[in-house]
C-alpha cells in the first residue's frame, strides 16, 4: 500500500528524519477556570516565559511520519507516542524530527530546534513495547510529593468521568481546544490523506492523528479537584493506541490520579485516560503528566517557593 504521508523523510546511517516545519500555534484563544492558558502570549509573559509555547503534542505529527516509515499499517494499530518535553518551541521556530529503530517493536526519537536546543526525546513503539514514559511514571511514584498547595486535594486513584470522547471532523472541541479536527488538519505539519479519505483509509473511516489523541482524551477536562485560578503546562505525554482510533465513531474516556510530584516552579501529577468503544473494549490510553505554576497561583505560601 502507498505511503499515505505527502512529506518525505532522509537518512544519514541509521537514522532517519523529517524535514523542518515550523508549527502553528492553535491554542491563543484556549480557557480554563475562567482564564486563558500558558498559550497567550500575556500571560506567558506574566510567567517569565519567553514567548506563548505551541502545545507539545503538536509535535507528534512529526513523529507520525517517521514511525510509519518504520512500521507501516501497525502504527495506526497499536503504535505509541512517549515523550518528555524539554524545551518549548514559539510560533514562528523550526522543528525537525528524528527518529532510530532500536529493536523490533521500539525506536527512539527526537525533535531539535534550528540552535540545537532538544525539544523532546521520545520512544516510538508497537505491539505494547516498554516506552520512554515507564520509568519515568515508576519513578514519580516512588517519590513523596511533600507539601502541596494546588493539588493537595488529588488523591492516587482518584477517577472521574466517563466523559463523551468522539471526534467528528468539523466540531470545535471546547475551551481547552477551541478548533475542530478540520482546522487542525489544515495547518498539520505532516498532512496524511488516512486522516481525512475515508475511501483511501484501510477501515474505511478517517483516522485521528497522534496529537489528536490527547484531545479526545481531555478537550472536556478531567474535573479533577485542582486549585484556581492556576495555570498548566504538559511536561510528559503518552499515547498508545490498542485498536486503531477513528473519526466519528463514538468512545467514551475515564481519567485516573496515578501519580504527584512538584520541582522548584511547579507541583504536578500524571493521569492516566482510558478511552473505550460502546462494548467497552480499550481502544487508547492518554498518560499525561501535567505541571501547574506555583508562581500562577494566588494564594501560594511565599515560604513554599
Amino acid at each position: 500500500m502507498a505511503n499515505p504521508f505527502s512529506g518525505s523523510t532522509q537518512r544519514e546511517d541509521d537514522i532517519v528524519m523529517g524535514e523542518w516545519r515550523s508549527p502553528r500555534q492553535m491554542l491563543h484563544d484556549q480557557t480554563y477556570d475562567g482564564h486563558v492558558s500558558v498559550h497567550d502570549d500575556s500571560m506567558a509573559e506574566g510567567l517569565g516565559l519567553p514567548g506563548a509555547p505551541i502545545e507539545g503534542p503538536t509535535h507528534f505529527s512529526q513523529l507520525d511520519l517517521l514511525a510509519y516509515e518504520m512500521f507501516g499499517d501497525e502504527w495506526f494499530v497499536t503504535g505509541c507516542v512517549s515523550s518528555h518535553f524539554e524545551n518549548m518551541v514559539i510560533e514562528g521556530e523550526k522543528v525537525k524530527a528524528f527518529a532510530r529503530r532500536v529493536g523490533d517493536h521500539t525506536a527512539e526519537a527526537w525533535a531539535e530546534k534550528e540552535n540545537g536546543d532538544r525539544v523532546l526525546a521520545a520512544s516510538l513503539t508497537v505491539k505494547d513495547a516498554n516506552t520512554v514514559l515507564s520509568e519515568r511514571l515508576g519513578a514519580a511514584q516512588e517519590k513523596d510529593p511533600g507539601e502541596l498547595f494546588i493539588i493537595d486535594r488529588l488523591e492516587l486513584g482518584m477517577t472521574t468521568g466517563p466523559d463523551n470522547a468522539t471526534l467528528t471532523m468539523n466540531e470545535h472541541n471546547g475551551d481547552l481546544y477551541p478548533f475542530s479536527l478540520a482546522e487542525k488538519l489544515t495547518s498539520i505539519t505532516e498532512p496524511c490523506q488516512w486522516y481525512s479519505d475515508h475511501d483511501s483509509s484501510p477501515w474505511q473511516l478517517p483516522v485521528v492523528p497522534s496529537e489528536m489523541l490527547s484531545v479526545m482524551g481531555h478537550r472536556g477536562g478531567s474535573h479533577l479537584p485542582v486549585r484556581g485560578p492556576s495555570v498548566g503546562l504538559f511536561v510528559d505525554l503518552e499515547v498508545r493506541r490498542r485498536q486503531p482510533v477513528l473519526v466519528g465513531v463514538e468512545y467514551s474516556v475515564t481519567h485516573e490520579v496515578v501519580a504527584m510530584g512538584q520541582s522548584r516552579r511547579v507541583e504536578s501529577y500524571w493521569t492516566r485516560s482510558s478511552i473505550v468503544d460502546v462494548d467497552g473494549a480499550s481502544v487508547a490510553d492518554v498518560l499525561l503528566h501535567q505541571g501547574v505554576f506555583k508562581a500562577s497561583y494566588e494564594g501560594y505560601p511565599i515560604s513554599a517557593t
